[in-house]
């Protein structure tokens, strides 16, 4: 029997072993043999998601299941994308008012149902099975995974657990403190790991499911006996030191007063571990908990700012070729990243000994991102070192990634005048000059713009798509596509002093010179920061970006804007005249020969310490939308969260704002006028913000 064969985008075939009719979001078919084939396809969606109606649908078919036994059921995904990329986050506030408790409990009776069938369960995956997906493949008594299959449990993203199952579905095939350090994390296993780990049973190209499937329908698969660790951590005192073990490493990185969610996880694992009933019922009253919480709703505000930046960045951008003029830190990894993404690149410098580092970096960078010894010399083929700047003429964008300096911008806009082609696209990788002035220089100022890449370019995914006042739609939407292509999130912003990043970030880090320059100390300043939510304390994160960038920046906007700012300290001037300019030179303000600095003191400093740290950047936020640098305060905080980390769980500065109450933060900051001077003076935009 060679069995039925959907063909989805042409050569790509997905085995399905009987034909099949929709039915809803399911395809169902019984093949000769009497397997049962169901095939989920959520209709009018690219992607999987597993919603009530699915869930229903799919209890429909467990049910003649139940009533016509078949020699076996398998499950998979009718989507070429992948199998299920888990619950469908759009309802979850809608379930939150309706009773989660009890939808979850029906939610968990389908899966129990489909788990307990007479005959064998088998689970195909191909692509991603995340949350609810990789829960309804725990469901099924076998999983086959094709090449490159991956699994993973992000609701911890979420502020949430997993909820269907999970909690207690996958410890059961696999090391608990595993099972437990995915849900924790929301790491994802690869198919590979997923193998060593137990996640799957078995791993089989497309072209063999069918066979796989009736193989495993007669034989089922042999499972190891549980190890001397797994039977240990049945005994309540194991698991109480264990538990206690993740609650600390997890209270590190992810405070209870942040993130409830991991430790709710690990207080169900440590008290009912060994029971599954009640462990079900109390993930159930968990999960529905963890939907009411401030972080949860915040942290699912912040998945759907990312949705819209990524709405921005469809479409065709019609660049195929990027030349990169300038291989350092940036430049290099902008080219690293573009090539690693499939865009052909050629990198010019003056400097031929940066280009070979620049090599360097993008191999590393490959291995940092586990690609195959295929893949990275795909990627470093694409990549060219070009001193001469050929690549130019055959470029569909530049982007120029030169040294913070007006003169030395011009000087290469108007070598490119006679060099490129007609229709490419210029952009400048510039951090604090005015698109608008550069754009003077500029071949052709409909097709230039600011393309503002934050460092590390490979971590940070945001993207400020910078748009002079003669950008045209078109080199903006090309752009935006750009960087979805190349795997970031575009936010398209107006010309203005800092952008919108840097200006709402840059009063943050100027404040803590100042209060470092009125005698507190860096690791207080840092700490408080941290206690607040924020990644990185102020003083950290200027010696990470690199107290001369700092510097720059803020000399930048002081002498552009009309409001005042912190005063540029002699402290900071006399870190950089002595070259100690942070991470990269060793040390800064901190030490860095030994990795990154954690401070963490619970000394005390002024009672208004937060406060002057954190305001600064709201009231520059309220600046920035009242000037119409950003289209909204969601893209303000969509901006900041994605470049900068800034607390997560509070949904943004400007989220924060309305949380916090817009008149009591202007009241707060009026209160910092008078005490500190006139930096503090609330921007006229709190009066019609709220």
């Amino acid at each position: 029997m060679t069995g039925y064969v959907l063909k989805l985008l042409g050569e790509s075939k997905l085995e399905l072993g009987a034909a099949t009719t929709r039915e809803g979001n399911w395809r169902a078919g019984r093949d000769a043999e009497g397997i049962l084939w169901l095939a989920l396809d959520k209709a009018d969606s690219g992607t999987n998601t597993i919603s009530g109606d699915v869930l229903r649908e799919l209890e429909r078919h467990v049910s003649d299941a139940e009533n016509d036994p078949p020699r076996a059921v398998v499950i998979r995904s009718a989507k070429l994308g992948g199998f299920a990329a888990g619950a469908d986050i759009t309802g979850f506030a809608k379930m939150s008012d309706a009773g989660a408790a009890d939808l979850l409990t029906q939610g968990h009776a389908v899966l129990d149902r489909l788990e307990n069938l007479s005959c064998p369960t088998i689970c195909v995956i191909h692509g991603a099975a995340l949350g609810a997906g990789f829960e309804l493949a725990l469901a099924c008594d076998m999983r086959i995974a094709v090449p490159g299959a991956s699994f993973a449990f992000p609701e911890v993203q979420l502020g949430l657990h997993p909820g269907l199952g999970g909690t207690f579905r996958l410890p059961a095939p696999i090391d608990p403190t595993e099972a437990m350090t995915m849900m924790l994390s929301g790491k994802t296993a690869h198919t590979k790991r997923a193998k060593t780990l137990g996640i799957v049973d078995e791993v089989v190209e497309e072209r063999h499911i069918a066979a796989a499937v009736r193989t495993l329908a007669e034989t089922g698969v042999e499972r190891a006996e549980p190890g001397l660790k797994t039977r240990a951590l049945g005994l309540e005192q194991a698991r109480t030191l264990l538990a206690r073990q993740m609650r600390n490493r997890t209270e590190e990185r992810a405070p209870a007063d942040h993130y409830p969610a991991p430790h709710a996880l690990i207080e169900l694992w440590e008290e009912h571990g060994t029971d599954r009933a009640t462990m079900q019922r109390g993930e159930i009253r968990s999960f529905a908990n963890l939907l009411k919480t401030n972080s949860s709703k915040n942290l699912r505000r912040v998945f759907f700012l990312r949705q819209k930046l990524k709405e921005t960045a469809k479409g065709d951008d019609e660049i195929a070729h990027v030349h990169v003029i300038g291989a350092g830190a940036m430049g290099a990894e902008i080219a690293a990243v573009a090539a690693i993404r499939g865009k052909r690149v050629s990198l010019s410098d003056v400097d031929s000994a940066a280009l070979g580092r620049a090599v360097k970096q993008a191999a590393k960078l490959c291995d940092d991102k586990h690609l195959s010894s295929t893949e990275t010399r795909d990627a470093l083929d694409r990549l060219m070192p070009d001193p001469k700047g050929y690549g130019i003429a055959q470029a569909d964008l530049v982007i120029e990634a030169a040294p913070e300096r007006v003169n030395v911008k011009e000087k290469i806009y108007a070598g490119l005048t006679a060099r490129m082609k007609e229709g490419a696209i210029l952009a400048t990788n510039t951090s604090s000059l005015g698109v608008d002035d550069l754009s003077a220089h500029a071949p052709a100022k409909a097709r230039f713009a600011g393309l503002h890449f934050f460092n590390p370019v490979a971590k940070i995914p945001l993207v400020e798509v910078v748009l002079g006042a003669g950008t045209d739609a078109q080199t903006a939407a090309r752009l935006a596509a750009l960087c979805g292509a190349i795997g970031k999130l575009p936010a398209q912003v107006g010309d203005y002093p800092g952008f919108v990043v840097n200006r709402i970030l840059t009063p943050y880090l100027m404040e803590a010179m100042v209060l470092m320059d009125e005698g507190v100390p860096k690791e207080v300043i840092d700490s408080a920061a941290l206690r607040f939510g924020m990644p990185m304390g102020p003083v950290a994160l200027a010696d990470q970006v690199g107290l001369d960038i700092g510097l720059h920046v803020a000399e930048s906007l002081r002498d552009r804007l009309d409001k005042p700012m912190a005063e540029i300290t002699d402290m900071l001037h006399a870190r950089v005249e002595q070259g100690e300019l942070g991470r990269r030179t060793g040390s800064g303000f901190y030490d860095w020969t030994d990795g990154t600095p954690h401070p963490d003191t619970e000394a005390s400093g002024p009672a208004d310490l937060t406060d002057r740290l954190i305001l600064p950047m709201l009231n520059a936020a309220v600046e920035v939308l009242r000037e119409n640098v950003a289209k909204d305060a969601d893209q303000i905080d969509a901006a900041m969260i994605f470049a900068t980390g800034w607390a997560p769980f509070r949904g943004g500065p400007l989220n924060y704002a309305r949380t916090r109450g817009t008149r009591d933060v202007a009241e707060r900051l009026r209160i910092l006028e008078k005490a500190h001077g006139p930096r503090f003076a609330p921007d006229p935009g709190w009066q019609s913000f709220g």
